[in-house]
């Protein structure tokens, strides 16, 4: 083999090698390459926040006296309003889309002052006990669709025999939404009601609790690191639901609004209490363990409720359950004592 053939010889093998290692390098590039895992996304509630799609909006009617105590289904709420009603107690108006339980209850029923505050949401399902005979010419004519007991009966509605009555009536909602579509009602869809959503904040000032009062009984809050939220005490006894869990309200506000006597009464003779939502008034957003002082504000029944600072600039909810104590006073609350006062001095209170 002369030189030439040789040379040859040498330029063939070294394109063949090289284009073997191009070719092994591809294969190889191939079997390494794993595609990046795609960002995940979510669909969030617009009443809550939480994850979870715009559903149905279902309003509930539940019982909050002593004996109706612990409740069913209510850590599933989005929204809960606690209402002053007859002998200063309270009651619960509590706001469901993004997640519906199989069972919500005690269910009791309605007071003027629901006729106001739902209409905010659109034109909801309204499920509660029943009301007064005085009451229900305006109960027809709200803008919401009677879905109560008066109406659906044992369809819907039904006896827990471990509680006494009337504490005991319960609602199925898988039932509930059976007569809702039988009875083709267009029920509203979440949507944003004045509030947005935004992560930890650093507005406001640290607490340590928090107490909303009634006439006839209180409310207190603290925050619980463990649970991201704040913890609710009602009467001194924590808000557990009827599973044992607590109750946790990652944003708690304290709505400061009118409270009168309405024309209405109970059998008792007590005065039903008209709370208006609609106006503006001072307003306390718990949220992160901490509180913002500031503004409610909600020109019509219609228009939702938007909050913001002294300054006119809007407060943020945390992500999660939402709580509005609908109180004629200011909450008393409890906050740390400052460092450079430490020592011997306790948690000075606010008022």
């Amino acid at each position: 083999m002369n030189r030439r053939e040789k040379l040859g010889l040498t330029l063939m093998l070294a394109l063949t090698l090289t284009s073997c290692s191009v070719i092994d390098n591809v294969r190889d590039s191939k079997k390494s390459w794993i595609p990046p895992a795609p960002t995940p996304t979510f669909t969030y509630n617009s009443l809550s926040g939480r994850i979870g799609n715009d559903n149905r909006v279902i309003a509930v009617k539940i019982d909050d006296t002593k004996q109706a105590r612990p409740q069913i289904g209510l850590t599933e709420a989005d929204v809960v309003y606690v209402e002053q009603v007859e002998g200063g107690v309270t009651r619960l108006a509590a706001i469901y889309s993004s997640r519906l339980p199989a069972q919500i209850g005690p269910i009791r029923s309605a007071r003027i002052s629901d006729m106001e505050l739902l209409e905010q949401y659109g034109k909801v399902a309204f499920a509660f006990s029943g009301a007064q005979s005085k009451l229900r010419p305006l109960i027809n004519s709200a803008n919401f669709f009677n879905v109560g007991a008066e109406r659906e009966g044992i369809a819907v509605y039904s006896r827990d025999k471990d509680r006494r009555a009337p504490w005991n009536m319960i609602l199925n909602t898988r039932e509930l939404l059976t007569r809702i579509d039988k009875r083709n009602l267009d029920v509203a869809l979440a949507s944003n009601r004045g509030w947005n959503f935004s992560k930890k904040s650093e507005q406001g000032r640290e607490i340590i609790s928090a107490q909303m009062r009634w006439p006839a009984t209180r409310y207190e809050i603290s925050w619980s690191e463990e649970y991201s939220g704040w913890l609710i005490t009602h009467d001194g006894t924590g808000k557990d639901d009827a599973r044992g869990v607590p109750i946790v309200a990652s944003t708690f506000i304290a709505q400061v609004v009118s409270i009168s006597d309405s024309e209405y009464g109970d059998k008792f003779g007590e005065r039903t209490p008209l709370v208006t939502t609609v106006g503006a008034g001072k307003a306390f957003i718990f949220r992160d363990g901490r509180v913002i002082i500031g503004r409610w504000n909600r020109p019509t029944a219609q228009d939702g409720t938007t909050f913001t600072t002294e300054q006119g600039e809007e407060i943020t909810f945390a992500r999660g359950q939402i709580w509005f104590a609908l109180v004629a006073q200011e909450p008393k609350i409890t906050y740390p004592v400052e460092p450079e006062l430490s020592g011997s001095a306790s948690p000075t209170p606010s008022k």
